[in-house]
């Protein structure tokens, strides 16, 4: 079948690639493929009851199909180039802005109306933050929830249906270049295109390594950050996120050097599994209903590898490090502050003597044996950082759940229209290793489908 686009992966970049082309152009023929389930099929079969961990789905529903890895975020849209991505220095900082506000107008039109869009602008906190050697980046933020984000993702997916050919639980096995455009293979058959977008996110890591390999597409190694996830009841970060929501704070060790980060933060939120192919790490989630919140607030503090001759797969040394904590915790491990500080493990009465409840069934264990020593230092050096602007933080009773990893694609060689070296062969959002988050996966979308429509 011959179609004009062919989109690969129905996260943020794919649904808002197909959302600007049927817009722009309404007579265009387009194609969504993607490996995971339709929005109302992607259920998790974890129910804290019967089903306590993960059990390998063949296609996990937490991290594919419509909305990506992002469907069950809480969706959070950072409108900054600050952080989320590189997307600025292929596209401009002024035009990449424009294009995360416009993506915003988008959400909030299809079911984000009410929500609330944060920002650091002013904010005393920063002021605090310096004086305690932590810097907190600019940011506006709109945060949807998991419960609102989902009901967007459902509007749009209503919008689109009837105007664009998708394809679930269709993995794409190969892309192969022919005249006149691009020859999509999946075990049903094979289709046609004459402009195709690559849009995989960070789950379609491996493959999109591959695709690179085949059609010699050039690539540059990027980085790893691994940690842990950190849960404590949500007064102790009450002041910061009734005013920001979201705060994303960067301290540098005074032991190493290193930078350690905040990451995802989620008031009143959960803490959940992740399966990124075959491995257990840690997340969180956070709703806008209060019927669905809880008592806690969890945020991640990830430290950043880069890595460079002899060895270059950061990817790979994420996983071996995720893998230890599953084969030490059979998925992922939890741990009291108190108990890391004084080498000991935590054990299941520890954990239920704590005051906190913890949100997530976790393996109570001990961190020290499955971090690097000094990934381990920089957290804790963090923890006691926060604990002057946050007091509480610090606390014994504050739950790490490990590991938390945070995987990047190869960065792929791609032009000022985020096109490869193959014209009309696309390469956008967090498969791309250019952008990190929604609101930039979103854009780079927008961006090439207009790139697409003009020529």
């Amino acid at each position: 079948m011959k179609y004009d686009v062919i989109i690969i992966g129905a996260g943020p970049g794919g649904i808002f690639s197909a959302y600007e082309l049927v817009r722009l152009d309404p007579q265009l023929k387009v194609a969504v493929f993607e490996a995971g389930h339709a929005l109302d099929k992607r259920h998790c079969p974890i129910d804290g009851e019967k089903i306590k961990t993960c059990i390998g789905c063949k296609s996990c529903s937490i991290m594919s199909g419509f909305g990506g890895a992002g469907a069950f975020s809480d969706g959070k849209y950072n409108i900054t180039n600050d952080f989320g991505g590189t997307l600025y220095e292929y596209i401009g900082k002024k035009h990449a802005l424009e294009l995360m506000q416009y993506v915003d107008e988008i959400n909030m039109r299809y079911g984000g109306e009410g929500t609330k869009l944060y920002s650091t602008a002013g904010s005393r906190f920063k002021t605090l933050c310096i004086q305690n050697d932590l810097h907190l980046l600019d940011a506006s933020v709109r945060h949807l929830g998991t419960d609102i984000n989902f009901i967007v993702l459902e509007n749009l997916y209503a919008e689109l249906k009837d105007k664009v050919d998708f394809f679930f639980d269709t993995p794409v096995q190969a892309v192969r270049v022919v005249d006149g455009g691009y020859e999509i293979d999946c075990k049903q058959g094979t289709y046609c295109c004459t402009d195709c977008i690559i849009s995989v996110g960070r789950s379609g890591s491996k493959w999109m390594e591959t695709v690179c390999k085949d059609l010699d597409i050039p690539t540059e190694s990027t980085r790893v950050d691994i940690g842990v996830r950190v849960e404590l009841p949500a007064e102790v970060f009450a002041h910061l996120t009734d005013e920001l929501y979201e705060s994303k704070i960067v301290y540098r060790t005074e032991k190493y050097g290193d930078r350690v980060r905040t990451f995802c933060m989620n008031p009143k939120g959960a803490v959940v599994n992740e399966n990124t192919n075959g491995i257990i790490t840690v997340n969180g989630h956070s709703y806008e209903d209060p019927a669905k919140q809880t008592k806690n607030t969890n945020f991640a503090l990830l430290v950043a590898k880069h890595f460079s001759e002899p060895f270059k797969d950061s990817n790979g040394y994420g996983e071996s490090i995720a893998r230890l904590s599953n084969m030490l915790g059979g998925g992922v491990i939890v741990q009291r502050f108190g108990d890391l500080i004084r080498g000991q493990r935590s054990t299941p009465k520890r954990i239920e003597e704590a005051f906190i409840t913890p949100t997530l069934s976790a393996t109570p264990g001990d961190l020290s044996l499955v971090l690097p020593k000094r990934i381990l230092d920089g957290i804790i050096e963090m923890i006691y950082a926060l604990d002057k602007v946050a007091p509480g933080t610090a606390n014994d009773d504050t739950l790490l759940y490990g590991v938390e990893v945070k995987f990047y694609n190869m960065e792929v060689a791609v032009n000022e229209q985020l096109e490869s070296r193959h014209k009309g062969l696309y390469i956008i959002g967090d498969g791309s290793g250019i952008t990190h988050s929604l609101s930039h996966a979103s854009a780079s979308g927008v961006h090439v489908a207009r790139s697409i429509v003009a020529k």
